[in-house]
């Protein structure tokens, strides 16, 4: 007697990015990498069998940065000057030997409490900077 095995129909590709703890654009790198195995559904969505799922899970585990930001790219610091408007601010920051002007809303400047001498770290993702304090 043959037994029925249910078919695997996987899982949509954020669910699968989800299950992952990556993002769907990952996913679509590693496919293009030959790294993830997918499927088209009948609509010409990207599937990603559970199996597949599991192969991906046993990686070693991302490292993590210990921050609240995804980004990775922060910049330890001490602010030196602050120039503020109404509206915005350009705050400068002391990276080592680096300067960063960070242009953000002057409501950031207030609930981050920077002014000269405050510790913070610059966190660059992309063209754009972010200022949060340790």
């Amino acid at each position: 007697m043959l037994r029925h095995v249910p078919r695997d129909d996987g899982l949509p590709l954020g669910d699968a990015a989800r299950a992952l703890g990556v993002s769907p654009d990952t996913l679509r790198r590693w496919e293009r990498a030959g790294k993830l195995r997918t499927r088209r559904d009948s609509a010409n969505r990207r599937r990603v069998s559970r199996r597949e799922i599991e192969r991906l899970s046993a990686r070693p585990a991302r490292r993590r940065t210990g921050a609240s930001l995804s980004a990775r790219n922060r910049l330890p610091g001490v602010v030196v000057s602050v120039e503020a408007d109404r509206v915005m601010a350009l705050v400068e920051i002391e990276c080592g030997e680096q300067r960063i002007i960070a242009a953000i809303t002057r409501d950031a400047v207030d609930e981050l409490s920077l002014a000269p001498g405050v510790p913070v770290a610059a966190t660059v993702k992309a063209t754009d900077v972010m200022v949060d304090r340790p």
